[in-house]
């Protein structure tokens, strides 16, 4: 990986919401991390573990003083969120011109097909895995999305 490919990943980094990202080829590993939203991307560049010493602990990023004081929100009562089970880009529709697969208001099963991540080039349908109703869509539609992150908020029944 030169140079030049590095800066890339690191302006797409800066587009997204993203705030971590790793890499690893052969003898190379690149691991970008961010705090929040505002900051800039910080890159942390680390060397294979084939290259440390088998006790060596590999360097990381330090932590700020506003991830480790930060509360966990609070979860509220008969709520549950749809969350991505891969990183790729979210799209609310099939296509362009058809609608949404749910909106605010839309009653969903385990089973219903609630967005689209594509990832790789590959389309990857995401049903609700949960009964109830939607009450709130968490992603703009095109925005890329990590593992983990709430895209809709669904208020059980």
């Amino acid at each position: 990986m030169d140079i030049k490919q590095i800066k890339q990943i690191i302006d797409l980094i800066r587009r997204s919401e993203l705030t971590e990202f790793a890499i690893e080829e052969k003898d190379f590993k690149l691991k970008i991390c961010r705090e929040g939203t505002a900051a800039a991307a910080a890159p942390v560049v680390l060397p294979a573990q084939s290259l440390l010493a088998p006790s060596a602990p590999l360097p990381t990023a330090p932590a700020s003083a506003a991830s480790i004081s930060a509360p966990a929100p609070a979860e509220e009562e008969d709520v549950t969120y749809i969350k991505s089970p891969m990183v790729g880009t979210f799209y609310h529709a099939s296509s362009p011109d058809s609608a949404p697969f749910v909106e605010e208001g839309t009653k969903v099963t385990e089973t219903s097909l609630v967005c689209i991540i594509e990832a790789m080039k590959i389309m990857n349908e995401i049903q609700a895995e949960t009964k109830g109703t939607i009450i709130e869509v968490l992603v703009e539609n095109g925005q890329p999305v990590e593992y983990g992150q709430h895209l809709f908020k669904v208020k059980q029944s």
